[in-house]
């Protein structure tokens, strides 16, 4: 195996690979048959929505923070929220198909919220630790990425 295939692999094991099958377990969860569809003013199922966007965001910036787009953080971090929204809006439209299950705005804005805090979390948990993905110029922290002796 050459040294691009490794460091391919190691980006898509490492990186890409658990935010995928974290959206398949969302989606896969939001096809079950829930009971009753009631709609509450605020209830436990918001706080849900919340942090699980909240991992959702966290893993979209961990995983696009490898490609080029690192060298704008402004930029990524936008493109971050804006597509773990997106996702939970789809996944909203998606349970609005699925029998005993509704599609509602607070559980988008709930999606919005967790998905903007999960990328600041990160973000903030990047500078504090000196996490290289999300620091332009640090590249010994993969160790098939450095240069052949």
């Amino acid at each position: 195996m050459n040294k691009k295939t490794k460091i391919f692999l190691y980006f898509f094991l490492y990186y890409w690979l658990p935010l995928l099958l974290y959206c398949i377990l969302i989606y896969t969860l939001s096809s079950h048959k829930y009971p009753v569809c009631v709609p509450k003013i605020f209830s436990a199922d918001k706080f849900i929505h919340f942090f699980a966007y909240a991992f959702l965001g966290l893993l979209v910036i961990r995983a696009f923070a490898t490609l080029r787009l690192k060298e704008n953080i402004a930029l990524l971090i936008m493109i971050s929220i804006l597509l773990s929204t997106i996702y939970g809006l789809s996944d909203e439209m998606h349970q609005y198909f699925v029998p005993y299950r509704c599609a509602d705005i607070k559980d988008i804005f709930a999606d919005l919220f967790g998905s903007a805090f999960g990328v600041y979390l990160y973000y903030l948990l990047s500078i504090k630790y000196r996490v290289a993905v999300l620091i332009p110029g640090l590249t010994n922290w993969c160790k098939f990425c450095k240069k052949d002796k």
